[in-house]
């Protein structure tokens, strides 16, 4: 006969809570369960959505070709502009051609490494980004310039693949090119003759037996020889500063007889159209490296500018800062203290003034401020251009302040 022994009633009570607290646990996990289940799903939705957004926002992007690739340049993405551009459909380029299949393999050769993915990548992988003109074979084999802007790709576990957006520039590089072949032709075939117009007038002038009116009138005509051969000189410089040609003669240069010496050529103007200019400089220095003639060629213009949109009984002020106060308030309003490593030289005028919505444009070839138009100053809108560019190729910069109807400030600022 077996005997059985009646359980203890503080052990029941024991295990029935244990299980209770099992069973919360186990509810309270279900529980978490289930809404981290929602979260997943909202955010799947989420995701969905905006896989979505991106496929229609690069599906209607038309003018410009949307390559994705992964790491090793197999396409991914490949938009409705890479199907204009390149003439293919998507079917028939995605996971079965890499970008590199589009470019020009002598192109991709040139720029060193295997010519690969590695030349249209490296930049970008150093800097996270980078845009330059390339050559795509479209797959008639036509060639189109296009200007690509590349950068890397990731999903969040590192770099996972590349994005290609390209712009067709053919026909816009083309136009260029015609451009700066024009320029530069009939630069050259203006300066010919003009160099032997001015030659023969220098040896009428020098005839002690010309009359004063007949002197009078060929001055008149040496001058505005003078002027027009300005004019092609500065025609042909913006063209090699465009066409990156243009170079320094590298050298020292006073910066202090530079302005000096383009404040004296300039106040026979001044004083023929009834405006004060004044300079305030030190005697010598500072002495900086660079091209002293295209140095000299940039204060000219800011200061001929400055005179000729002055109107008589203005004034105009030259200033050379070397890292203290340039004398009296020339240069107050360009904004900010000059670094010692910097030189600014400042031209002040009291003229037609400078809105402040045409800064941006002011610099470029043949943009003229529209006071300057309606106020009937002549000029082309090279000077500014031109002086620009000198400040860049120096490793400095060109600023412009002012109002409209209240002046301009223009300030050459250059590394020491």
């Amino acid at each position: 006969m077996t005997t059985v022994t009646a359980p203890d009633p503080a052990r029941l009570r024991e295990l029935e809570a244990r299980v209770a607290e099992l069973e919360a646990e186990r509810a309270t996990l279900t529980a978490l369960v289930d809404a981290r289940g929602e979260e997943l799903a909202v955010a799947a939705r989420m995701l969905r959505a905006r896989a979505a957004t991106m496929t229609g926002v690069v599906d209607a992007i038309t003018r410009q070709s949307v390559v994705g690739t992964d790491r090793h340049g197999v396409v991914r993405v490949w938009n409705p502009g890479a199907e204009r551009l390149l003439g293919l459909p998507r079917a028939e380029v995605v996971r079965r051609r890499r970008i590199t299949d589009f470019h020009d393999p002598a192109e991709l050769a040139a720029t060193g490494g295997d010519g690969g993915l590695a030349a249209l990548v490296r930049t970008a992988a150093e800097r996270g980004s980078d845009v330059r003109d390339w050559t795509y074979v479209a797959a008639d084999g036509s060639r189109r310039t296009v200007s690509v802007a590349v950068t890397p790709r990731s999903d969040g576990g590192g770099r996972d693949g590349w994005t290609f957006v390209g712009t067709d520039m053919t026909e816009a590089r083309a136009a260029e090119r015609l451009k700066e072949q024009f320029v530069a032709l009939v630069s050259h075939e203006l300066r010919t003759p003009l160099s032997s117009v001015l030659g023969y007038l220098e040896l009428v002038l020098d005839d002690p037996a010309l009359g004063g009116e007949p002197r009078r009138h060929l001055g008149t005509v040496q001058r505005n020889a003078a002027r027009l051969e300005r004019l092609v000189g500065d025609l042909l410089f913006t063209a090699q500063v465009e066409a990156g040609r243009f170079v320094l003669a590298p050298g020292d240069a006073d910066l202090a007889a530079v302005v000096r010496a383009a404040v004296e050529s300039a106040l026979v103007t001044a004083a023929t159209a009834g405006v004060t200019l004044t300079v305030t400089a030190p005697a010598s220095g500072p002495v900086v490296p660079g091209d002293a003639m295209r140095l000299g060629q940039a204060v000219d213009n800011l200061v001929s500018n400055a005179v000729k949109f002055t109107p008589r009984g203005g004034r105009v002020e030259v200033g050379l800062d070397v890292g203290g106060d340039v004398g009296g308030d020339v240069g107050g309003d360009v904004g900010g203290d000059p670094g010692a490593a910097e030189v600014r030289i400042t031209v002040r005028d009291t003229g037609v003034g400078l809105p402040r919505a045409e800064r941006a444009d002011l610099g470029t070839r043949f943009t003229r401020g529209a006071g300057a138009v309606r106020s009937g100053v002549p000029g082309v809108g090279l000077g500014l251009s031109i002086t620009r560019a000198i400040a860049d190729a120096h490793g400095g910069r060109l600023e412009l302040a002012g109002d409209e109807g209240r002046g301009t400030t223009a300030t050459l600022v250059l590394p020491r």
